[in-house]
């Protein structure tokens, strides 16, 4: 009890505030662009939908959200901690509540068709998944989630020798083939499928980034006359780590350098100005780290 006191101490008001915001942009993009021309989200929530359709009026999506979110959050809590779960609750009773807000009580009519894209099926999950992404990537963003099946896979996923990703994938193929067999038609599915991939798309750039840095490893036998160029052009600093080579034996520096996509094609030819049988590796990172900082996206 003293430990889930001490991590709920450290919830952040900042987290809360766009944890909120998280709930209330995928409650937006699911009922006013994929339900109201039922389409399905995917995982729970997409769930959530399917069975919001075929049971009785009164067990609404909102009422889905919570009764299957809830235990699988709970059911994850030992592995994830007390402040991811009190989170992922949090935003997903925050998606639940203005979905019920936008569906059961504003005036904005969702019961035919969508108020903004109509019957358009494309437009409907090309939107409908890019925002619906957005609320789930600044979930993920901001230390919470959007959905209980993220969580069964990180514990899952493992034990059937399987990824996180693929364990995700394989619940929603069934999801959508669950739909098509109950709707008797594939069209739907179909479109939900492209409604999915808008989603996922969006949450890796709300999640990683949208310009993402790249990392530089440069194996060099001149590294004072590289990292004094380097530090002059780009104006930033770099890390060296001294190395030995595999096959010769001798001795090499590793510089660990991380520039912008645009600076790339410049850092090659600055190094091998200076080196011309410098190796270089060019990676992709996500984000840059600073002691004392948020997250820096170059």
């Amino acid at each position: 009890m003293g430990e889930v006191l001490k991590q709920l101490k450290t919830l952040r008001a900042k987290n809360l505030v766009m944890l909120t915001l998280a709930g209330i942009v995928n409650a937006f993009g699911v009922t006013v662009f994929l339900a109201p021309v039922h389409l399905y989200d995917s995982g729970i929530s997409g769930t959530s939908m399917l069975l919001g359709q075929i049971t009785p009026e009164s067990w609404t999506l909102s009422v889905f959200l919570l009764i299957l979110n809830v235990p699988l959050f709970l059911f994850g809590y030992r592995r994830q901690g007390a402040r991811f779960t009190f989170y992922a609750i949090y935003t997903v009773a925050v998606y639940s509540l203005f979905a019920f807000l936008i569906t059961d009580v504003s005036a904005i009519d969702v019961s035919i068709d969508s108020p903004l894209a109509g019957t358009d099926l494309l437009l409907c999950a090309i939107f409908g998944g890019l925002i619906s992404g957005t609320g789930s990537g600044l979930a993920i963003r901001f230390g919470g989630a959007m959905d209980g099946v993220e969580v069964m896979a990180v514990i899952f996923a493992k034990r059937a020798g399987i990824t996180v990703g693929s364990f995700v994938m394989a619940y929603n193929v069934v999801l959508y083939v669950a739909c098509g067999l109950l709707l008797r038609s594939w069209i739907l599915p179909l479109y939900s499928i492209v409604a999915y991939m808008a989603a996922l798309k969006t949450v890796d750039f709300i999640v990683e980034g949208f310009d993402r840095a790249k990392c530089a490893m440069i194996v060099t036998v001149k590294p004072d006359a590289i990292c004094a160029e380097l530090s002059s052009v780009f104006e930033t600093g770099m890390t060296r780590v001294e190395a030995h080579g595999g096959y010769s034996g001798s001795a090499k520096t590793i510089v660990y350098f991380v520039v912008n996509r645009f600076q790339v094609t410049k850092l090659k030819e600055l190094v091998h100005e200076i080196d011309p049988a410098a190796y270089i590796t060019i990676s992709e990172v996500a984000d840059v780290f600073k002691a004392n900082q948020d997250s820096v996206q170059l």
